[in-house]
């Protein structure tokens, strides 16, 4: 029910968002100089997770050479990393001395002498002959971490600038460590995108309180494995058949094109996209209600899933930019339906999609800071819908290319339909499983003859239970007349029968519970003192002083 009091509270709870996000000083005493992902400002440091989609981009540049050599490169950056959470494993030439706790500040020198700084990755009992360091990440995204092996040595595309010296010492709580090591092959990574599926048992689905989460459930009741998403990035690379539930594929009939095609999709689509949904809900079981200042790691879980959302490549460009994961897809579909603009009814700037998206971030994560745990349930759940309607897009677009542009268009169009349609086949199928086998037998690996008004029908059907509109949606937009390419028009459902963003539902996730008309006046009020002191702090008081005199 739609009261008084919680239209103030929505209308309070987005003024206040975007006050703090631009005044958080006034909120908190928290840094103001992390660089922006998108439009968001995270209040943690998160350049190193953000670099996930350097490992993306290395894989797609490999498999780009559509050659043995570049697949297996393209495996070996995908199971070991190159840019992201790197660390040194130092061998000491006598056993450790004393114990180390996790966390622990270690330091010492590169080859150039300049300075490195790390902390222990895991607790270090007394005796032992190996550490591991994970590398300081700094606040700049262009210099994040200098040292940078994993895979990459072993094709040439290493940087040991900030990597420990071969040899030396280091430096831990005053005491002095001699070490020695190979850079090339000791320096590694601890976070990679084949780990986003293959950690997903303990982190999604047997991991305690809140588990497992109801997304990743769709996904493991579909497919019928904890780890669809490596299953079938190894199934493309490798060139063999799956063995799932549901949803089979069998890439030994794909060529290096299709296989490469559906690869550098499922990468991203299936594996950065769950883990994004993953440290939302890591966020909502380490919040602490009511508490205004104790949720630092909530905090730093939800800028986590921002940045593995938007990459480090996103530039902090709202638009346009040259990011690889999520947020570019978001956008460049837009452009294909239409779909960008703060309404939704353009074909420029950024996406609406990712325009919603990044206001419940924001939100999120002023909920999270004061406290407010039971508002994020309902903001999560709303950006997951949202995050999935790229992805209806997506399969929109590339069926309707192979069907009505078969003699331009062709493999690789349809092994990129296959891979994002297994993307969303687990959200079809847990609204209606008929309907799931419709898209996927039209965009499996084996499909001949997709029939695009047959996968358009089967997705419409469920735009209600998948709690989206046929305008988030849109058409398939054509740049040269202007309009939406016939027979892919967009559809028309009455709004009324949908759970949306404009619902009173959405009224509930945006608003903060105050309780009370009398509450809401209150933080409004506390909200125009903040808009009142960031005007002032800009040099442009909202009141100013005349040379009148006042009579």
């Amino acid at each position: 029910m739609v009261t008084f009091s919680s239209i103030c509270s929505l209308l309070v709870a987005q003024a206040c968002a975007v006050i703090a996000a631009s005044s958080p000083d006034m909120l908190r005493s928290r840094r103001l100089d992390y660089e922006w992902l998108a439009r968001y400002h995270p209040e943690s440091i998160v350049t190193d997770h953000a670099a996930i989609d350097l490992d993306q981009l290395a894989i797609e540049s490999q498999l780009a050479r559509k050659t043995d050599e570049g697949f297996q490169n393209a495996k070996a950056i995908y199971q070991q990393g190159g840019y992201s959470k790197s660390f040194a494993q130092l061998k000491l030439n006598d056993p450790l001395p004393f114990p180390i706790k996790k966390g622990t500040i270690v330091t010492g020198i590169d080859s150039s002498g300049a300075s490195v700084a790390g902390t222990i990755m895991i607790d270090a009992e007394k005796g032992i002959s190996t550490l591991s360091i994970q590398y300081k990440a700094s606040e700049s995204q262009a210099d994040y971490v200098t040292c940078q092996v994993g895979a990459l040595s072993s094709f040439g595309m290493e940087k040991l600038d900030g990597c420990f010296a071969v040899n030396g010492t280091i430096d831990i709580n005053d005491e002095v460590v001699e070490y020695t090591y190979d850079p090339k092959a000791n320096n590694n990574n601890a976070r990679t995108i084949s780990d986003f599926s293959k950690s997903a048992g303990t982190k999604m689905f047997n991991c305690g309180a809140g588990c497992p989460h109801q997304e990743f459930l769709k996904y493991y009741n579909y497919y019928g494995t904890l780890t669809y998403g490596d299953d079938m990035v190894l199934g493309a690379l490798d060139g063999e058949k799956t063995l799932f539930k549901n949803g089979n594929l069998d890439f030994s009939k794909y060529n290096l094109n299709e296989r490469a095609a559906f690869a550098k999709r499922a990468t991203k689509y299936m594996n950065i996209y769950m883990y994004v949904i993953r440290e939302m809900e890591d966020s909502i079981g380490d919040c602490k209600a009511s508490c205004k200042y104790c949720n630092d790691d909530p905090v730093h879980a939800w800028d986590e899933a921002v940045a593995f959302y938007t990459g480090s490549l996103q530039q902090g460009k709202v638009a346009g930019g040259e990011g690889v994961l999520l947020y570019s897809l978001a956008d460049r579909m837009c452009l294909s339906f239409n779909t960008c603009g703060p309404k939704g009814k353009s074909t420029m700037g950024t996406s609406k999609v990712n325009t919603d998206i990044f206001e419940l971030f924001a939100l999120g994560q002023y909920n999270l800071q004061s406290g407010q745990c039971e508002l994020m349930r309902d903001i999560t759940d709303r950006i997951i819908d949202l995050m999935a309607i790229p992805l209806i897009q997506s399969v929109l677009y590339y069926s309707y290319q192979v069907d009505q542009n078969r003699l331009i268009r062709g493999e690789e169009e349809m092994a990129a339909g296959a891979a994002v349609a297994h993307a969303l086949l687990p959200r079809i199928a847990a609204c209606n499983m008929v309907d799931a086998w419709k898209v996927y037998d039209n965009l499996s690996v084996n499909a001949k003859n997709p029939d695009f008004h047959s996968v358009k029908k089967a997705l419409e059907n469920n735009y209600e239970c998948m709690n989206t509109k046929c305008s988030d949606v849109g058409g398939v937009w054509s740049a040269g007349m202007k309009d939406f390419q016939e027979g892919a028009e967009p559809c028309s459902i009455s709004s009324q029968t949908m759970r949306t963003a404009n619902s009173s539902n959405t009224v509930n996730i945006l608003a903060i519970a105050l309780g009370s008309a009398a509450g809401a006046i209150a933080l409004l009020s506390c909200c125009c003192i903040l808009f009142l002191y960031r005007r002032e702090k800009d040099g442009n008081p909202v009141f100013k002083q005349t040379d009148k005199t006042l009579t």
